[in-house]
């Protein structure tokens, strides 16, 4: 058995013993399995097999197969050591290959690792071991990412150092060349800087202090049968170096004063790539930006009652059920209720709406808000990574990190660019050296060093995930939270929209909407006695009748009896007043003459609203009619979609006679009406089979099928978690503008990596022929390399500056 492998899986969605037998016989029909024991009670499979024909990920597989789900978990890393894309590489392949990784993502631009993992098979110290191995640095990340900048600003201050220190060293020695040419012959230089030795000893630190984590990183690559970028500067700038050392030696008792040397090459290339580096360094963090301005939203400290004393506590130390106190102009810390008080909530931060919102006890409040004006008292109910602010945050940082499918071609091509590129340079070398300028030694090593300098693929690297954080972190400014960066990217491709009718396109909950009286009734006397009739219904539809009445000013009083009538409506007795409401039936059956009204009802009915007739002391007294209402900003949002080339559907279970309605109010042709929850998804798979790319957007419970099955589902942020869940992207605001300002941003994000794909792509393809034919001086080749890296990622940083119209 010492060749067999023993694994423990969490299986999730299994629901009776039968379901463990299928996972059993499913586990023991993969090749290599020898033995499979599934245990319903713990929901666990423990697993015998052959490490050569069979891993976890297979394992995973099948049981995804099979219709339940392997748990795993997932952690989050900062990296340390990498220099190019072609680390961020190779650190993903060596993550991807260690048992129980399901799937490890490295961002280069963000120097972070997201790995999903299996623990019981690897754990995070496995993790760090074999990432030591290849030379560089794994640490997990906290809670507080207060490191993770402390950690990016060590490394600036560092570069800066470095850059200081070479550009000393290196100014004599670009001094030298510059009045070393005929036309600069006019250039006073000390006679000192002329002398070889001086120019090694200014050099030589440059050389290994400041070049010194090139040849580090290239050495590690190569141990590891690899090539990066360090690989291309060390060969570069030591070929130059000690060139001019095996010069100056053979100078030696040869009385020449000044001979041709080309230390200020090697100095100067590396001071500019430590230029670049530094200014990668900070345009890096500046495309972090979205993290660090949701960040600063969050409270730093929370006023917390714990053993009747008032505590000062920072907001790390608040527990769920806290009291925590709220005063005037302070931010709520944590999620939670209010148990005492009454105040105006600014809550533009989540929902975008500007104007604030009434709160009072037994209201739900959401930490980092601003409380206006009233003194609170909340009892807390979600704390640290459990609010609204940290997991909107959370989904904005796994976004950040994952990696659109437009990468991979960069993956790929940046893998094996170096070795091509090492290759051009030898023929390059060899071209001038025998053909070109026939034993001119110094001339084509220039060449080779020019193509091993500008050909750096670190533009390349930087192109994809620049675009994603800043384009995913513009969009969360507005509320619309991409669940990974192949969503940013499949969204731009859409075609068709479906929307849920309810709470999606409307309100989500009925409204009173319109009133009419009978000749010589008063309106607000027949509001009264209406409102307080439905006072004591449970009806969701007296519900938005009484709130209707209170929001009119009007106040209500006491029944003094109170029947519901299944299926027709109520019947009391206000103040000696015999009240009926409800349907034409109730009206009919006691012998209450409506026929007059009866156009009307029914053109309200042709409106999408439910009518309800109302009769006092047996005489018809009015009709009343409530109707779930259209979202101010829909029909325009729906326009703005329509005008982008998007079909726009409307899908609802609701009748087809109240869907056509609010469809026409919308401006919606395509009505898709009396759907059952579960036929929400079939209707989805069919606009998919006639070839469209869909997303559904919807909010509640039913529909999680739908958004799951959709190219890209949309959940409106104010409805259930389990939309949101099954979304792949959460549009916080509930406005359905979110939708078009989602596709658009989609749409720049793409339109960035493709400029950056192409500048980057064109770069390399014009630069290295350049070079290669000898119109490139080395030191022009370091900057002009170090400018590409900076060019993408500025480039990049312009999506944080688009404006969105939502």
């Amino acid at each position: 058995m010492s060749d067999k492998k023993e694994t423990t899986l969490q299986i999730a969605g299994m629901t009776c013993a039968a379901c463990a037998v299928r996972i059993e016989k499913g586990l023991k029909k993969v090749d290599g399995v020898d033995d499979a024991n599934v245990n319903f009670a713990l929901e666990k499979s423990k697993v015998t097999f052959d490490p050569s024909k069979a891993n976890v990920n297979k394992l995973k597989e099948k049981v995804e197969s099979l219709g339940y789900k392997v748990v795993t978990e997932k952690a989050e890393f900062d990296i340390t050591g990498m220099t190019c894309a072609a680390c961020a590489n190779r650190i993903e392949k060596r993550l991807n290959r260690l048992d129980g990784v399901q799937n490890a993502t490295v961002n280069f631009a963000l120097e972070t690792a997201q790995v999903e993992y299996s623990p019981e098979e690897v754990s995070a110290s496995d993790m760090k071991e074999a990432i030591k191995k290849l030379g560089y640095q794994l640490e997990q990340k906290q809670e507080d990412t207060g490191e993770k900048v402390d950690h990016r600003q060590k490394e600036i201050e560092k570069q800066t150092g470095k850059f200081i220190f070479s550009l000393l060293l290196s100014i004599p020695l670009l001094w030298a060349m510059v009045s070393h040419f005929e036309f600069t012959s006019f250039i006073w230089l000390p006679e000192m800087f002329s002398n070889p030795w001086v120019q090694l000893a200014l050099a030589t630190p440059v050389q290994f202090v400041v070049g010194g984590q090139f040849y580090v990183g290239a050495y590690k690559a190569l141990r590891n049968k690899s090539a990066n970028m360090d690989v291309l500067v060390a060969l570069g700038t030591s070929a130059a170096y000690f060139y001019s050392l095996y010069l100056s030696i053979q100078s030696i008792g040869s009385g020449a004063h000044m001979v041709e040397l080309y230390f200020e090459t090697s100095a100067v290339l590396l001071t500019l790539i430590i230029l670049g580096k530094l200014f990668e360094a900070k345009a890096k963090g500046r495309s972090s930006e979205a993290i660090k301005k949701l960040m600063g939203l969050q409270a730093k400290t929370a006023t917390v009652l714990r053993d009747g004393q008032e505590l000062n506590v920072p907001i790390e130390e608040v527990k769920a059920l806290d009291i925590v106190y709220v005063k005037p102009g302070e931010k709520v810390p944590v999620d939670g209720e209010i148990i005492e008080g009454r105040s105006a909530l600014d809550e533009s931060m989540i929902t975008g709406e500007s104007i604030p919102v009434d709160k009072t006890t037994g209201d739900v409040v959401i930490g980092s808000t601003i409380n206006k004006n009233g003194f609170l008292k909340v009892k807390a109910t979600k704390v640290g990574k459990d609010t609204a602010l940290a997991q909107i945050i959370k989904v904005v940082e796994e976004a950040q990190g994952s990696k659109a499918p437009i990468q991979r071609l960069a993956d790929v091509i940046s893998g094996i660019f170096v070795p091509i590129v090492i290759g051009i340079a030898v023929v390059t070398f060899l071209v001038w050296y025998l053909f070109v300028s026939p034993g001119e030694f110094a001339a084509a090593l220039e060449k080779l060093i020019a193509v091993l300098v500008i050909a750096c693929p670190c533009a390349l690297g930087l192109a994809t995930p620049t675009s994603i954080m800043a384009g995913s972190g513009r969009a969360a400014e507005y509320g619309i939270l991409f669940k990974g960066g192949e969503h940013l990217e499949t969204t731009h491709r859409l075609d068709t929209v479906i929307l849920d009718k309810t709470g999606t396109v409307t309100n989500g909950k009925p409204t009173l909407t319109d009133v009419i009286v009978s000749n010589g009734m008063d309106k607000a006397e027949f509001l009264r006695l209406v409102g307080t009739s439905e006072k004591n219904s449970e009806h969701p539809l007296a519900e938005a009748i009484v709130q209707g009445v209170k929001d009119r000013g009007i106040k209500l009083g006491d029944s003094e009896h109170f029947e519901a009538i299944p299926g027709f409506g109520i019947h009391t007795i206000v103040e000696t007043k015999t009240i009926l409401i409800g349907t034409r039936r109730l009206m009919e059956n006691n012998e209450i003459d409506i026929q007059e009204i009866i156009p009307k009802v029914e053109e309200l009915e042709k409106q999408g609203k439910t009518a309800m007739f109302v009769a006092i002391d047996n005489q018809f007294a009015g009709v009343i009619a409530v109707a779930d209402t259209i979202k101010e900003t829909s029909k325009k949002a729906i326009q703005r979609l329509q005008e982008m080339g998007l079909e726009v559907v409307m899908i609802t279970g609701d009748n087809k006679a109240t869907a056509q309605a609010i469809a026409s109010e919308v401006g919606i042709e395509h009505v898709i009406a009396e759907v059952l929850p579960e036929g929400k998804a079939e209707e989805v798979k069919k606009l998919q089979n006639a070839g469209k790319k869909v997303a559904m957007v919807g909010d509640g419970i039913n529909d999680a099928p739908a958004l799951a099955t959709a190219d890209i589902g949309m959940a409106i942020g104010t409805g259930t978690d389990v939309a949101m869940e099954a979304a792949d992207i959460t549009l916080i605001r509930g406005d359905l503008n979110s939708i078009a300002d989602a596709i658009f941003m989609s749409k720049m994000t793409i339109r960035n990596i493709k400029q950056n794909l192409f500048w980057a792509f064109g770069y390399n393809t014009l630069g290295v022929p350049i070079a290669a034919l000898g119109f490139l001086a080395p030191w022009l080749a370091g900057a002009a390399m170090a400018f590409s890296s900076v060019s993408v990622v500025l480039n990049a940083l312009r999506l944080q500056r688009m404006k969105l119209r939502g």
